[in-house]
């Protein structure tokens, strides 16, 4: 298996230091604090350690710090309820003391019911098209030295965007775009493990949906965007090793907040899951901008 997607396979395996008490390591992958995308993916493991025979059908976690990449971070989990069909946890992901996100996710028996769904969008398919290191390095130029390695390095998937990006000098554009995604090796058949990479992949790429229609360089420091919250619907059992297409789009942004929503659609057209996401979205002057604060101190 490819390193990078093995490392990230492990980073997902916590280790039980408690009853229902979890620590996590993290992985700098060029952004300022730990990636919301793997925090809220080792919340949904921790929750999952402590339900047996139920799947994961949705889950709803709040940003409340940034995280420190140096640091472990320890999940505690609440077992609020186990019904007849539903279970019930509540997550708390800490580190110095505090908590940085607080997590609920619910677990279902597997059952069969009515269906019907969203249709795909009609858009190319993952062949052909650039993948995003390639893209970006084709723009080095472009891209501020602070986020090359964010957008250079190699990641645990493959990004490749339908429509085109412009890191030089962005235009307004209708708030919608499409990427495939796929995992860059094989995986074992564990639909637990898919379901904690397709919780990780989802943070990628859909906050920034929201500036799409204001043309705004975010890139050279003139927006400060950061995750508020994250919600996540399963749907439709995920193989993370196949290409999935994630459609997104942002129907509003008011108070310096930005609304992002994701639908997640397999290569055949199912869809696999949805999701949601509300983040800080403030225009700033580049020159005048305050240093962030510290990981661990209050935002």
């Amino acid at each position: 298996m490819h390193p990078v997607l093995k490392d990230l396979i492990g980073l997902l395996r916590l280790e039980r230091i408690e009853e229902n008490i979890f620590r996590g390591d993290s992985r700098d992958i060029g952004s300022p604090q730990v990636f919301g995308g793997q925090v809220v993916g080792q919340a949904l493991s921790a929750a999952q350690n402590t339900v047996e025979g139920r799947v994961a059908h949705s889950l709803h976690g709040y940003f409340l710090r940034r995280g420190d990449v140096n640091s472990p971070i320890i999940y505690e989990v609440d077992r609020s309820r186990d019904g007849g069909s539903f279970s019930n946890r509540r997550v708390v992901a800490i580190q110095h003391g505090r908590p940085i996100l607080n997590l609920a996710a619910s677990f279902q028996t597997p059952e069969e019911g009515l269906l019907h769904q969203a249709e795909m969008p009609d858009v190319p398919g993952p062949d052909g098209l650039k993948e995003l290191t390639e893209v970006a390095k084709d723009m080095l130029e472009f891209i501020p030295s602070k986020m090359r390695r964010l957008l250079t390095d190699k990641r645990p998937f493959e990004f490749r965007h339908v429509e085109p990006l412009n890191f030089e000098a962005p235009e307004k554009l209708p708030p919608k775009k499409h990427v495939w995604i796929r995992a860059v090796d094989s995986l074992p058949d564990n639909p637990v493990l898919h379901q904690n990479l397709l919780t990780y992949a989802s943070d990628f790429e859909l906050l920034r949906t929201a500036i799409l229609p204001h043309g705004l360089p975010f890139m050279r420091g003139s927006v400060i965007m950061a995750s508020l919250d994250h919600a996540l619907w399963f749907h439709s059992e995920a193989k993370m090793d196949e290409w999935l297409l994630y459609a997104m789009d942002s129907p509003a942004s008011s108070g310096a907040r930005g609304l992002a929503r994701g639908q997640i659609f397999s290569q055949d057209g199912r869809l696999i899951a949805s999701t949601a996401q509300e983040g800080l979205m403030r225009v700033v002057d580049p020159d005048k901008r305050k240093p962030r604060s510290k990981p661990g101190t209050q935002n």
